[in-house]
């Protein structure tokens, strides 16, 4: 059953069903089994692909919401069958995030890792996907607002979490988190500032600030932690994001790509993971700073996207002084600006053919704009209280392939948008957990 035939569905649309492609060391099933239920694929059988001891295979993406409230209750919608659950309680989060498997909740004394127990594995040409039981793995201390940065697979590589107030760079190993353990790869400890960690190869990319200039760069480091001799001037750096197309870090003057030999590249086959390390180890990786457009004074505040796609966009200025959005494409190393008819407060980049980005404006609307237009927008759907200064950082705009969803923490309400018709209300989803924060696993 995809989402779209749910009875709470309030109108009808063209079905998400997302077939399993076939493989040969992970070969799918015979038939879509309904949400939940096992495949007839078993993890054991099938080494890679993102299968794990206890995971079952499906055959269409598992797409569930995660929602916390802002005493750190937690819950999970799943979004096929509309079944809800409880999940343990988190301490009380000031910001959380994902990385499409596992979501992180920042108390500011530590980042709470829960697994969301669903996830997708992308396998370059088609997807795995695969459903397990979610379960609080631990909490990762630090102090300070993390910044988290995932690799392009929720089983193999790392996790980079960079701590603003300890300065403490930490790279968590992602087969452990797999399995519900918490291993540090390394810990590093920076100067306190706002900074990233993310994973790059088998080492990571480290903002770092010198003491003497108080410029910041960034250091790629092996995995032990050591620095190798690369770095790239990046002044402010934020919303590292592992891409298709290589790691991309936002600066004050552009966006670095660190590319390498396995840098956000998708798996070609099982031992794909272990080959990129040889590789990666082989040949160092490289840091390219891609500049803003002439004329353009200031940098987006931020850049997202559906996981692992080469494009992001982040709110920005024009040329002209107006209001819009910034897509940077990561593979073309390239910046496109789209004007928009009001001010907005975010943006989120789909990576489609199309070129679609779910934007949210300050009046609390969502925008759709394309190929520098803009297409369709809804009413306002949050209340002044959620769009207060203290209040964004627990808004959430996510997007998939099909749908965007954005929560209202004061309406308790996350609404899914069919971006791709018209900006059309698909459902007003009210789960038992209050939306204060949200997250989509599944990706």
């Amino acid at each position: 059953m995809n989402r779209l035939s749910l009875p709470l569905a309030l109108a009808c649309g063209a079905t998400l069903s997302l077939a399993l492609v076939a493989c040969s060391a992970a070969p799918g099933p015979a038939a879509a089994p309904s949400p939940g239920s096992a495949d007839t694929t078993n993890p054991a059988d099938a080494p890679g692909h993102g299968a794990v001891a206890g995971a079952v295979e499906v055959a269409e993406a598992q797409l569930q919401l995660v929602t916390v409230s802002t005493d750190g209750e937690t819950g999970l919608l799943d979004l096929l069958d509309g079944g809800e659950r409880t999940l343990d309680r988190v301490p009380a989060p000031a910001r959380v995030t994902t990385d499409g498997r596992y979501v992180f909740a920042d108390s500011g004394s530590g980042v709470a890792v829960v697994d969301g127990g669903a996830w997708s594995w992308d396998h370059g040409d088609h997807f795995h996907f695969y459903r397990a039981e979610p379960a609080h793995i631990g909490i990762v201390p630090g102090d300070g607002p993390a910044a988290i940065t995932g690799d392009a697979l929720p089983t193999t590589g790392a996790t980079g979490v960079f701590f603003a107030g300890s300065g403490e760079a930490v790279l968590l190993d992602n087969a452990a988190l797999s399995t519900g353990s918490l291993v540090e790869r390394f810990r590093l400890t920076e100067a306190p500032h706002a900074g990233i960690a993310a994973p790059l190869g088998d080492g990571a990319l480290v903002s770092h600030v010198d003491e003497r200039s108080g410029a910041t760069e960034l250091r790629v480091v092996d995995a032990s932690g050591e620095p190798t001799g690369e770095t790239a001037a990046c002044e402010s750096p934020r919303s590292a994001t592992t891409t298709r197309a290589g790691l991309v870090v936002l600066c004050d003057a552009g966006a670095v790509v660190a590319a390498g030999a396995d840098a956000g590249a998708p798996a070609a086959d099982a031992n794909a993971d272990a080959d990129a390390d040889a590789d990666a180890n082989a040949e160092p990786s490289t840091l390219t700073l891609v500049p803003l457009p002439d004329g353009v004074s200031a940098s987006p505040e931020a850049l997202a996207g559906r996981k692992g796609r080469p494009t992001l966009a982040g709110v920005g200025t024009g040329p002209d002084g107006q209001p819009g959005v910034w897509q940077f494409d990561a593979r073309a190393h390239a910046w496109e600006w789209s004007q928009s008819a009001a001010e907005l407060v975010r943006a989120v980049a789909v990576g489609d053919d199309a070129g679609h980005v779910v934007a949210l404006d300050e009046q609390g609307r969502a925008r759709v704009l394309r190929a520098g237009e803009e297409l369709a927008h809804t009413a306002p759907l949050l209340d002044a209280a959620d769009l207060t200064s203290g209040a964004l950082d627990a808004l959430t705009l996510t997007v998939d392939s099909q749908r965007a969803y954005l929560n209202s923490p004061s309406r308790g309400i996350v609404y899914e948008i069919d971006y791709g018709d018209s900006a059309r209300i698909a459902r007003e989803l009210t789960p038992r957990v209050r939306p204060d924060f949200l997250a989509e696993v599944g990706l």
